[in-house]
């Protein structure tokens, strides 16, 4: 070769080259990948820990009382005993996390409506990023929320035939400190098998889809439901139900009361699954040891 001649790259020498970098590119990525998952997860799970303090937060102002999943209905949608204070105004008929806010500080919402409309009541999206969850950061519709509450135990305001609280007030003091407060959720999109869910609806007033993703997310059921026990979407149709959502590197965040956050399958905190995906309202098996209160497998709250 002439001094100062530069000798080109044969083909094989170039095919050589872009193969070494598509190997490298592989073995990074998933690292890449993993780590990104790894942050959100991370982030999440400090979201959840504040979640914790609200709820707590709330019991101290409340003589020692949990949340309610929601607030009951009074009368009319129209009476004026159905706005409740959330820290930053009134609100109609908040769910669990918006209610939180006139304790712990954090508002769900920037304006808080007084509005009963569908649209407000159903469609509004809250606000706050610490509701925010890194992996599903469009889930931000109040009803249909990516993290559900254990309502059906810690505080089910719906009414029984006899006018009653299916399961409100829960003080605190009663219930051990081993229980889920609140986990990643399917909602009713749990009762079917994955291949037939849909995709996420953030506005379902006025039409829904029980097989959307997160659909009524905020109300988690437990893991075994019984003919008379209440669920997710009150429709009670021995059907529908929620469960929780192994979205974080294969597992479910899960807040518990005691203050600490971690993931968990849905298996280990005794929920059955079938191969499809699903999860049966009558499971044999299921066990509610995580989320009755008393680290025992009980029936959830009758409703009539």
């Amino acid at each position: 070769m002439r001094i100062g001649q530069c000798r080109a790259f044969t083909l094989i020498e170039l095919l050589v080259v872009v193969a070494v970098l598509a190997l490298l590119v592989g073995l990074v990525l998933p690292a890449l990948q993993g780590a990104r998952a790894a942050a959100m997860t991370t982030k999440w799970t400090s979201n959840l820990r504040q979640l914790i303090i609200g709820h707590a937060l709330f019991a101290n102002d409340h003589d020692n009382v949990s949340i309610p999943g929601r607030m009951a209905k009074v009368g009319s949608s129209n009476d004026p005993r159905n706005l409740y204070d959330v820290g930053n105004g009134r609100h109609y008929r908040p769910r669990w996390m918006v209610v939180m806010g006139a304790s712990a500080g954090f508002y769900a919402y920037n304006e808080p409506s007084t509005d009963s409309g569908g649209d407000n009541d159903n469609n509004k999206l809250i606000d706050h990023e610490i509701f925010r969850d890194p992996v599903v950061p469009e889930y931000m519709n109040n009803r249909n929320y990516c993290l559900g509450y254990n309502f059906q135990f810690l505080g089910n305001s719906r009414r029984r035939a006899d006018g009653l609280f299916v399961r409100f007030p829960v003080r605190l003091h009663q219930v051990n400190t081993q229980t889920v407060l609140f986990a990643d959720t399917l909602g009713t999109a749990a009762t079917f098998p994955a291949a037939q869910r849909l995709a996420y609806n953030p506005k379902p007033y006025p039409s829904n889809n029980t097989r959307e993703m997160c659909n009524h997310g905020w109300a988690l059921d437990p893991p075994r439901l019984l003919p008379e026990s209440d669920n997710c979407d009150e429709s009670r149709d021995g059907f529908t139900r929620s469960a929780v959502d192994e979205r974080h590197q294969g597992k479910a965040v899960v807040g518990w009361l005691d203050g600490h956050v971690d993931r968990w399958t849905a298996r280990d905190l005794g929920y059955v699954q079938h191969e499809d995906g699903s999860f049966p309202y009558d499971a044999t098996g299921a066990t509610n040891k995580f989320f009755s209160g008393r680290s025992r497998d009980l029936d959830p709250p009758n409703v009539n």
